[in-house]
């Protein structure tokens, strides 16, 4: 059971917030920065997976490549998904997803 004086804030699944007691102007620039780091770790995962892809359909390609590169996707997944709860908090912490043009936009 959860003690009731215990310090910081807990989200519905009883996660510890982090970020529940930052200001926020400095949680929207968190969340900016989290959300720009998000898109390249997507962008990065897609040209693994897309690589990962095409070597699969080549007959030449070594299988312990292919399991070099399904193992790399992998690895990228999981730090994505770190990544993204992470994002996750501080956007429950900041109460809204706030604008943030594509780099190709600016």
């Amino acid at each position: 059971m959860k003690d009731a004086s215990s310090s910081g804030a807990d989200d519905k699944n009883g996660r510890q917030l982090r970020y529940s007691s930052a200001r926020k102007s400095d949680l929207k620039a968190l969340a900016i920065s989290a959300i720009r780091e998000h898109r390249r770790l997507l962008a990065a995962d897609q040209a693994v997976y897309d690589e990962w892809a095409h070597a699969s359909d080549d007959p030449s390609i070594p299988g312990s490549v292919l399991q070099a590169l399904q193992n790399e996707y992998i690895a990228r997944q999981k730090k994505s998904e770190i990544q993204h709860e992470e994002l996750s908090e501080i956007l429950d912490a900041l109460g809204y997803v706030p604008d943030v043009p594509f780099e190709s936009d600016e």
